[in-house]
């Protein structure tokens, strides 16, 4: 019996879940603005109760571990990594961009999650899945999503965008990829913590807490340099 308690954070969601095994006990998930260190720890004994399980149960913790929103990462795994440290169990960090991308487990193509990183930028990966176990075709990222929509473009398969900050961009994604790119429905839009579990199930744990960090994931340097000489240029008029 493997017992995991998942938290994601990474964005305006927040999702706990509990799994045992290949069964879910039970989940929480908001999709709200509001301050995630004030709500995370009271949804996770909320949930815990509802499930009839004491957190000396726990096998392991999983959290996602980014990119993402910088504040929100932060707070889900300080308290994953307090959480594992205080019951002495291992920890799992896995990608929440990886995480997004489970809901097109079923399409046959190219996987495309997308969270916006303002001015431009968004945090994305390329993921494909084979038989439901989903493969990373090209490592998560933060980049401009102009050269990123160039980069896609050149793909012969179809294309998936999933991720709710697709809305934001859908206008420059459509008119870049054609009709060769769908998006996802706003029910899957929202990734689920119990997917999280699963994820962090198949993991390798680190035993080691404390060597588990956040994966904020910068600019490449050049489009870095770039975007500051734009920055710099648009504040002189």
């Amino acid at each position: 019996m493997t017992k995991i308690l998942a938290i994601d954070t990474s964005s305006y969601v927040m999702g706990v879940a509990v799994t045992e095994d290949q069964s879910v006990r039970g989940e929480l998930i908001t999709n709200i603005k509001k301050n995630h260190s004030l709500r995370l720890m009271p949804a996770i004994s909320q949930l815990m109760k509802e499930v009839d399980m004491h957190p000396s149960e726990l096998d392991r913790i999983v959290v996602a571990n980014g990119p993402g929103s910088y504040t929100g990462v932060r707070i889900g795994v300080t308290t994953a990594k307090t959480l594992a440290w205080s019951l002495k169990i291992p920890i799992v960090g896995v990608s929440s961009i990886a995480l997004m991308a489970q809901s097109g487990r079923y399409f046959n193509g190219d996987i495309v999650p997308i969270v916006d990183a303002r001015r431009g930028q968004v945090y994305t990966g390329l993921y494909s899945f084979e038989k439901e176990v989903y493969t990373t075709v090209k490592e998560d990222r933060l980049v401009m999503l102009d050269s990123w929509l160039e980069e896609l473009a050149q793909r012969e398969k179809p294309i998936l965008i999933v991720g709710q900050d697709a809305k934001l961009h859908r206008e420059t994604i459509s008119a870049a990829l054609g009709d060769n790119v769908l998006f996802s429905p706003a029910t899957l839009a929202v990734p689920r913590p119990s997917e999280l579990a699963f994820m962090g199930r198949k993991q390798e744990v680190s035993q080691n807490v404390h060597q588990l960090v956040p994966n904020y994931i910068q600019l490449a340097e050049a489009e870095a340099k770039w975007l500051q000489a734009q920055t710099e240029k648009s504040e002189s008029k």
